[in-house]
């Protein structure tokens, strides 16, 4: 945790991206923050995962939609300098949210007391695909045998290519890893790998088929690794617990952003390519287009409207990270998330 405020602390200022496929520079705060006239608001900040993509869209939807004001809430939407900022900042009260990945939550919550909360999933299922050429014929784990494969440099990413590696009868020490940190994509086209982990299957895939390449991908979840979310929403658990009218005015919005996206998917497109980043991540209208209607499906399920979170979901998860290794011991999870509104309705 000292680790984790040290950190924020030495980054006051929101000036730099690490994220896969790479940025130098951009500002604390996005363009569609409110602006003064909206002085009778409470501020809501919240700290993006990365510069805005179709990922995204439902919040700035209920943000030009006025969502977010009518419930009395003025956005302010900030682009991570550090890539555990998702984490750190709302633990140490310098924002109210953050987006982040649900593995990397357990962990750090777990190992090093973090005083975190999840209030909402953004995804059901994960996003996370192993990627390689179509002319490499790699088509599954069982292919990846005496491959070379590009990954971040994280133990997760090392732990789900071992779970299904083992899942086909191989092991890790039959592939080559290579840390090509976050030059994923570069790192097959110019051959310096074979196939990759740590890829989104809703931004890398389609960003590589735009650019001409034929790709085949799999997911780690169809060979061993437990499905799990692939985004959350997560708060200080001090702040959810003195003021949850205020994170559950933030969560309506969010819901009323979604609906409005998957009902008027171009409205809702365009509403997104209007808020980019052009300086550090300017979107192609095909690649968000595809985007979304690779995450529309994955954002609620028929058993798990958007925002929904299961204990199932958390515990099998950190049960996972456990066997493989990633946390030292066994944990009850249960009170790293709270479905704040489920919670109303049950009343």
């Amino acid at each position: 945790m000292k680790k984790l405020i040290a950190m924020l602390l030495a980054a006051t200022m929101v000036i730099g991206l690490v994220g896969c496929g790479g940025g130098d520079k951009q500002p604390a705060e996005t363009a569609g923050s409110a602006s003064a006239e909206a002085t009778d608001l409470e501020d809501f900040s919240i700290v993006l995962d990365w510069y805005p993509n179709a990922i995204h869209t439902y919040l700035y939807v209920a943000q030009e939609k006025g969502y977010f004001a009518e419930e009395g809430l003025n956005l302010k939407v900030n682009f991570p300098a550090n890539t555990n900022d998702g984490i750190s900042m709302p633990a140490a009260g310098k924002a109210d949210v953050g987006i982040y990945y649900i593995h990397d939550a357990i962990t750090t919550a777990v190992e090093e007391d973090v005083p975190i909360v999840s209030i909402g999933a953004v995804t059901q299922k994960m996003l996370n695909v192993f990627i390689a050429l179509e002319e490499t014929g790699i088509e599954s784990p069982k292919d990846l045998g005496g491959k070379k494969i590009g990954y971040g440099g994280t133990a997760l990413s090392e732990a789900i290519t071992a779970q299904a590696l083992e899942n086909v009868g191989l092991s890790a020490d039959d592939c080559e890893f290579v840390d090509v940190g976050f030059d994923l994509m570069n790192s097959m086209t110019t051959n310096q790998v074979d196939a990759t982990i740590g890829c989104m299957v809703n931004h890398e895939v389609p960003q590589m088929e735009e650019e001409g390449f034929k790709v085949n991908y799999f997911s780690p979840t169809d060979y061993g690794v437990p499905q799990a979310y692939e985004f959350v929403f997560l708060a200080n658990e001090e702040a959810v617990e003195e003021n949850p009218d205020k994170y559950k005015a933030f969560l309506r919005a969010c819901q009323k952003g979604y609906e409005f996206m998957k009902e008027n998917p171009e409205e809702a497109l365009q509403i997104l390519l209007d808020n980019q980043n052009e300086e550090n991540f300017p979107l192609n209208k095909e690649v968000e287009t595809k985007s979304m209607e690779t995450i529309l499906p994955v954002m609620e399920t028929e058993n798990a409207p958007f925002l929904h979170q299961d204990i199932e979901v958390w515990q099998t998860t950190a049960d996972w990270l456990h066997e493989r290794g990633l946390l030292k011991e066994q944990t009850d999870v249960s009170d790293l998330f709270v479905n704040l509104l489920e919670e109303d309705n049950e009343k």
